[in-house]
């Protein structure tokens, strides 16, 4: 069984190594819980013909229900690939496991702009159902966004044509005199080199992720997790996010992390309470988008990505953190599938 690429090196730059390193520490994994539906999804980005070819982004997902003994059923999988041109900003082509002949009218598209709104149109039904092909589908556009990190580091220009001033202020790294724009050169945002990633695979437990590749070096990792399980007439959530990079020494670290804890009233479908934990950020101003969290506290979970979409702007946001703000409306439909325990709420 493959685990994913599994980095036991320290957190170490050779001498004279430009790059800033990032001393945060990595949130720990998460075990199964009794009676609860575990849902994660990996996207990697691999570059098979060299840094400026195009980009193959493989998404794998799957659904698991844990009984009270621990033991797991698969409920439901899903593979998604995508390849592009990240320069050009071009989709290739676009598939699915099982296979969806309409996703090949995106072909030609550009993966950076419109892209999610058009698998929405395109799948509306598993839009609506929330399922793991569509969460899958849905995250590729800043599965490839973000990979342009193996660029970055390997000092290949990205064009920022009227990016910067589009994004200053979209959220707390691109914040008006904050680290990153003091830093930002032709070639670039500043490199920030965060923590070594330590595996998400639980060594007691095979079934704590689905299977996932050794990551190459200049590859891209998303990972994400959304546990749910019932407790006294309320629905637990956990969430963790993680953008992770392999860089030329095969070294694994860190690009953006997340946790997040929750309750929902499964009555009413709406969010009780929710706390962000920061993990390994790339630039100091990064953590304080946290406290956005609070603004979820009584939606309908239907509501959170329009929401989330509308009103969570600026700089005391975060763009990846409101991807996982929105990943939370997929808790409407896995929440279904837990067995009820004691206690109600009104």
């Amino acid at each position: 069984m493959s685990r994913g690429s599994v980095t036991r090196q320290k957190a170490t730059h050779e001498a004279g190594d430009p790059l800033l390193a990032s001393p945060s520490v990595p949130i720990a994994s998460s075990p199964r819980r009794p009676n609860s539906i575990r849902r994660t999804t990996t996207h990697d980005a691999v570059r098979p013909e060299g840094l400026r070819g195009p980009v193959t982004v493989l998404g794998r997902g799957r659904d698991l229900f844990t009984d009270a003994d621990h033991s797991g059923a698969v409920l439901d999988v899903g593979r998604v690939e995508l390849r592009a041109e990240y320069l050009k900003r071009r989709v290739i082509s676009i598939s699915s496991e099982p296979s969806y002949p309409e996703l090949a009218a995106l072909v030609g598209a550009n993966p950076f702009s419109g892209f999610r709104d058009a698998i929405g149109d395109l799948m509306p039904r598993e839009r609506a159902a929330h399922s793991i092909r569509f969460r899958l589908l849905y995250d590729l556009a800043p599965a490839l966004l973000v990979s342009g990190r193996a660029l970055r580091a390997a000092g290949v220009p990205i064009e920022m044509s009227g990016r910067t001033r589009n994004t200053v202020d979209i959220c707390a790294g691109w914040v008006q005199g904050g680290t990153l724009l003091r830093g930002l050169t032709e070639a670039g945002p500043p490199l920030h080199v965060g923590p070594i990633a330590p595996t998400l695979w639980l060594e007691d437990d095979p079934l704590s992720w689905h299977d996932a590749d050794p990551l190459p070096v200049h590859a891209t990792r998303r990972s994400r997790r959304l546990d749910l399980w019932p407790d006294n007439g309320a629905v637990l959530l956990e969430s963790y996010f993680r953008d992770s990079h392999v860089d030329t020494h095969g070294r694994e670290t860190i690009v953006h992390e997340y946790g997040l804890r929750g309750a929902i009233n499964p009555l009413k479908r709406r969010i009780l309470w929710c706390v962000t934990t920061p993990g390994a950020l790339p630039y100091p101003e990064c953590p304080s988008a946290a406290g956005s969290a609070d603004r979820l506290v009584g939606m309908h979970l239907s509501e959170v990505t329009a929401l989330v979409r509308r009103e969570f702007i600026g700089s005391s946001t975060c763009t990846h953190l409101n991807d996982t703000f929105r990943c939370l409306e997929d808790a409407e439909a896995l929440m279904l599938l837990l067995k009820p325990t004691v206690g109600t709420l009104t």
